[in-house]
């Protein structure tokens, strides 16, 4: 049958040039072969062949667990309710219409709600805010819970990461944070919560969602993103981290992942001041040898980042893992390198990301002269990933930062394989590795996806990602990300 449709259509085509011909048998060849490509029948769709697809056949086959894996996981201390729904539907629903939008690093009515929500999502960014008045937030939640189309997930990076690693069998799992009734239904039957971590009364975080291309009167967004908002006091004042700390003895893990200081914007100085130092107490008293990961997220204030960098808490962890906002706001707030830069123009440039992260790592990592655990900083932006590393101690980074793009991929499209189909190659086809000396340039080849550099004793591992053209969820897809690298990333001893 196909065969039959092929040499019809060439007989059609084949008529149609003679008469053509017939008509001015002077038409210009040129014009020929433009009339001859505007017939050919349109090209295959992406498949095994496509960039996509040789791309994630190549991570199948570099992802491979490491030779001493994770048995024991704790995660702490951010859990909360996620109501994820339209944006745009519940501005209506709350009488809104687009104005001009304008950040507010707290959040103290619905026109600032507003306001916000339309300075992101003209960005396609990703950002977390603070809501004051509890009353307010309450009467927008229920309203926010009764929608058509709004759904309950788990919800707050210690959570959702502890969500994630509970999808591996062989791993058990304890989860510490402010744990309500509905949280608890929701929950993976392998995460356990200690009865301390449980309350009466579950924190309701609002997450609103965004199409690339949604409109919204005169507002267009660039990407697919959310803007997340809550009046949570419980998770705001991390209530769960001496509980967390305390049931550490008892569960014996063996690696620690941490969560949630971005929650304190909400408090006064004074108190985050007061529980910053706590927490670095708290982290101090976590045995020896567990590697602590400490997971950024949205921040707006400067001074309480530039804390958690220089009050003892980066040199308390052994990882990081971060987004390309958290990154830019974190050398702001501290003075790093392409600290001048108010936002990122597009897509973050690889080189100047590359300089901070070296930077980070410089300043604030292990050294011989620094008495420092950080060793590892897992990046993530929409397009692309770096994992770095101090050299000697991580191993399997290769795998792990494949892993972490792939997990972005499939979650974001909600397959369970890269669909070559669903997903694009948007990463640069080319880079320089660094901004602040003479970097090397490197071309990305589908079919070794990862490149790799090192500077002055730190290792980068970079991998493009295949972006979902049509995603499913965006919420919780950092913390996914973080948790795959850290489930193929192996420890290397250090007495």
């Amino acid at each position: 049958m196909a065969l039959w449709r092929g040499s019809a259509y060439a007989g059609f085509l084949a008529l149609a040039v003679g008469c053509v011909l017939l008509l001015d048998p002077q038409l210009p060849s040129l014009a020929l072969r433009s009339l001859w490509s505007s017939l050919q029948l349109a090209p295959a769709p992406p498949g095994p062949g496509s960039p996509e697809g040789r791309l994630a056949a190549a991570w199948d086959a570099l992802i491979v667990l490491p030779a001493r894996r994770w048995r024991r996981v704790a995660v702490g201390v951010n859990a909360c309710v996620d109501v994820v729904l339209s944006g745009v539907k519940l501005l209506q629903a709350l009488g809104r219409s687009p104005g001009n939008g304008k950040d507010h690093t707290i959040l103290h009515s619905t026109n600032d709600l507003e306001e916000a929500f339309v300075h992101f999502m003209g960005k396609g960014a990703a950002a977390e805010r603070f809501f004051s008045d509890k009353e307010a937030f309450h009467d927008i939640a229920q309203i926010a819970s009764e929608l058509p189309g709004a759904q309950h997930y788990v919800g707050g990076n210690a959570a959702l990461i502890g969500q994630k690693f509970a999808t591996n069998s062989d791993l058990k799992i304890l989860l510490c944070g402010p744990v309500g009734p509905k949280l608890h239904e929701l929950l993976d039957d392998n995460v356990f919560v200690p009865p301390e971590s449980l309350q009466e009364a579950d924190e309701f975080h609002l997450i609103l969602e965004y199409q690339a291309g949604e409109e919204w009167g005169r507002l267009k967004a660039p990407h697919a993103n959310r803007f997340i908002f809550s009046h949570d006091l419980s998770n705001g004042a991390m209530n769960m981290l001496e509980v967390f700390v305390s049931s550490l003895e008892e569960f014996q893990p063996d690696l620690v992942v941490l969560s949630g200081l971005h929650m304190m914007e909400g408090q006064s100085k004074e108190l985050q001041r007061k529980r910053l130092l706590e927490v670095v107490t708290s982290i101090s008293d976590i045995p020896t040898g567990i590697p602590v990961h400490l997971e950024l997220a949205s921040m707006t204030n400067k001074e309480l980042m530039r804390s958690i960098v220089h009050q003892q808490v980066f040199p308390a962890v052994t990882s990081l893992g971060l987004n390309e906002q958290e990154l830019l706001f974190l050398s702001q707030a501290a003075s790093g390198p392409h600290s001048s830069l108010s936002s990122w123009n597009g897509v973050p440039d690889v080189g100047m990301v590359s300089d901070i992260l070296f930077w980070i790592l410089k300043e604030h990592g292990r050294s011989k002269g620094r008495a420092s655990d950080l060793t590892r900083i897992h990046f993530h932006t929409l397009v692309y990933h770096i994992l770095a590393t101090v050299d000697g101690h991580w191993a399997n980074q290769l795998a792990a930062v494949a892993a972490g793009a792939r997990v972005a991929g499939t979650q974001a499209c909600a397959t369970e394989a890269i669909d070559a189909n669903r997903v694009s190659l948007r990463a640069p086809h080319e880079f320089m590795t660094s901004h602040s000396e003479v970097g090397s340039r490197i071309v990305i080849n589908p079919n070794e996806p990862v490149a790799e550099w090192r500077r002055e004793g730190i290792s980068f591992h970079f991998t493009p990602v295949l972006v979902c053209k049509d995603p499913i969820r965006t919420v919780g897809l950092g913390d996914a990300i973080s948790a795959e690298g850290l489930f193929y990333s192996e420890v290397r001893p250090h007495s």
